[in-house]
């Protein structure tokens, strides 16, 4: 969610612009803003993206394989449930 700013003049009063004028200089701030912090953001090197995705991709198989075999333990549970209930 984006949060709303009002643009201020040097002395820290509102500005009176309204209309499309203050929408555009909205926006210019915006988008400065958006490079300044642009310009913080610490961004990875290629080895610390391949390692994590890595992880990433191990960890989506070791879960899919732990469900899977859940699934079968359960499924097998309840059919076995349903065949003792259906020989009564």
């Amino acid at each position: 969610m984006a949060a709303v700013t009002t643009a201020t003049s040097g002395d820290n009063q509102p500005q009176s612009q309204s209309g499309v004028s203050g929408w555009i200089e909205q926006v210019k701030e915006y988008v400065s803003d958006l490079k300044a912090e642009m310009r913080r953001v610490s961004w990875p090197n290629k080895a610390q993206v391949q390692a994590t995705t890595a992880v990433v991709i191990a960890a989506v198989f070791l879960f899919a394989a732990y469900f899977a075999v859940v699934d079968m333990v359960l499924g097998k549970a309840i059919n076995q449930i349903f065949q003792s209930l259906a020989r009564k």
